[in-house]
């Protein structure tokens, strides 16, 4: 995971459900950020899958960009669940790296992203999304975390934030950590102009314990 600091070019990882949901509009919005991310020659990270909106992102990137503009990750207890049961076709998904659970899987996304989105989706893109707001909070990283806001889908957990924050949960300077996108088109502008939250935590991350 690198510093989003001074760079133009970004590594997107996008958190999104395996589900296309109830409404087209979170179909369309998947296939708006693609073309987005193929605008600005911008690189897609995701969950490997090949369905839902997961599945419509990568599938439409790789058809803008090409199959190197997209790296999934899965877990090998997951690929039962693709179209086939198989690993994802290179042609249509992008580069597919198996991981053995979970906890590899959100540590590579991680490490080869320099920004995040978190689109609709259910409890497993609400973990994703979490884990790297925490990172952030820790200082583990300072890369730009949006929440793409797709037809108020999120507004119940943004407002879950505010009331934390009210109760004394979150410091108030916390809450710039993930910042909202109304639309996709925002999404460009709060990748580019984001700045991380003052009094993140100052601490010594190094796996050898030096500086």
């Amino acid at each position: 995971m690198s510093s989003s600091s001074k760079t133009e070019s970004f590594t997107v990882c996008v958190f999104c459900g395996a589900n296309p949901g109830a409404s087209p509009q979170y179909t369309a919005a998947a296939q708006d950020l693609a073309k987005l991310l193929h605008k600005n020659n911008w690189t897609l990270v995701y969950g490997g899958g090949t369905v839902g909106l997961m599945g419509t992102l990568a599938r439409t990137l790789v058809s803008l960009s090409g199959p190197n503009a997209v790296h999934g990750i899965i877990p090998r207890a997951l690929i039962k669940f693709e179209q086939g049961g198989a690993i994802p076709k290179t042609e249509e998904y992008g580069t597919t790296t198996v991981v053995e659970d979970m906890h590899a899987r959100k540590a590579m996304m991680g490490k080869l992203s320099n920004a995040f989105v978190a689109m609709p989706g259910g409890f497993g893109t609400m973990e994703e999304l979490f884990e790297i707001v925490t990172w952030n909070q820790l200082g583990i990283h300072d890369c730009p975390i949006v929440v793409l806001n797709v037809g108020g889908f999120y507004d119940g957990l943004l407002g879950w934030v505010k009331k934390a924050i009210q109760e004394g949960f979150i410091k108030e300077n916390m809450e710039g950590i993930l910042v909202e996108a109304k639309s996709v088109d925002e999404v460009e502008d709060l990748i580019r102009s984001y700045k991380p939250a003052q009094g993140r935590f100052d601490l010594n991350w190094n796996a050898e314990g030096k500086d």
